[in-house]
């Protein structure tokens, strides 16, 4: 029997160890793959390993710990100048420790974390519905999700020239033949929402001049639109006022913190967890505009007594 198999309903509840009448409320209820043929269900055999180590709890992990050094704190994922500000925080505070950052983009930093290549990653992929954010990339990703803890709210928009002089307003008028946009890489969370948002106003990104001219750092597309290389960028509003350019609004998001839930007791975790409520890392904050620091330091998955109780039980 091969992957691509299809199993009927008696093989599938014989490979899962169940009775065939469960088998139809798991397809009801959780989601169980499956397709009907000539009336009858069938069952990808793929998809039903896929579906079984989707559900897994405690999933073992595949790769090796993170870099093992008491002092060190490896960061990957989203770029963001209040994250960077933090850092330098950090590092000023406690001295016998060192955090460090890698710019992956969002979705690199889920990745980076997925293969334990650092210990957070910084995130805020919109998802489908336009409400949630990260949870169900990382669940994809990573098999289980991670502990997830917001960093900030922020604002997310369009950074134009001081006084707009092309007149931009809104995500429909990048289709002027005439504008040049200065793009962010795919993967992250700015070029996602930029697409999303070019999806909903019926243009194609391809026909955007500088469309495929991508820039690191939301600094890096500023400074194009600041030099007069590019007339517009999807940006935080942080930038903006940095270098005192225009901004048009888009959405509030959410960045979010995601830590595997094994090492989120560890020392330099709580550390950097701490300096989220002290009042030099807010007073960081009020220096730079569009963001919100509402829900800053939340466990938003799991409930914290849930992680608690992780951590009494070790």
């Amino acid at each position: 029997m091969t992957e691509k198999t299809l199993l009927s309903t008696r093989e599938v509840a014989r490979f899962l160890k169940v009775n065939e009448k469960s088998v139809y409320s798991l397809i009801a209820e959780k989601g169980l793959p499956a397709t009907k043929v000539t009336g009858k269900w069938a069952f990808p055999m793929h998809l039903v390993i896929q579906w079984v180590e989707n559900s897994t709890v405690n999933y073992p992990n595949p790769h090796s710990a993170p870099p093992h050094s008491p002092g060190l704190l490896i960061i990957g994922g989203s770029n963001d100048i209040l994250l960077e500000q933090t850092l330098a925080l950090f590092n000023a505070l406690h001295k016998e420790h060192i955090a460090v950052f890698g710019n992956l983009g969002s979705m690199g930093g889920i990745r980076a974390l997925e293969q334990n290549k650092c210990h957070m990653a910084t995130s805020h992929l919109l998802q489908e519905e336009n409400e949630e954010y990260n949870f169900d990339f990382a669940g994809k990703e990573l098999g289980q999700l991670p502990a997830v803890v917001n960093f900030c709210r922020r604002e997310q928009g369009l950074l134009v020239a001081k006084n707009n002089p092309l007149s931009i307003t809104s995500i429909k008028d990048l289709s002027h033949p005439d504008i040049r946009l200065a793009n962010r890489p795919l993967g992250t969370g700015t070029r996602l929402l930029l697409d999303r948002e070019l999806i909903q106003a019926g243009l194609t990104g391809e026909k955007i001049k500088g469309y495929k001219r991508e820039f690191a750092k939301h600094l890096d597309a500023g400074l194009e639109v600041f030099a007069g290389r590019a007339d517009v960028a999807p940006c935080i509003r942080a930038v903006a006022g940095i270098l005192d350019l225009d901004f048009i609004p888009l959405r509030w998001e959410r960045f979010d913190l995601l830590i595997r839930k094994e090492i989120f007791f560890e020392p330099k975790i709580q550390l950097f967890m701490g300096i989220l409520r002290e009042p030099n890392f807010h007073k960081l904050a009020t220096q730079f505009d569009g963001y919100d620091l509402s829900i800053c330091s939340k466990m938003v998955f799991p409930k914290d007594n849930q992680l608690k109780s992780r951590k009494r039980n070790k």
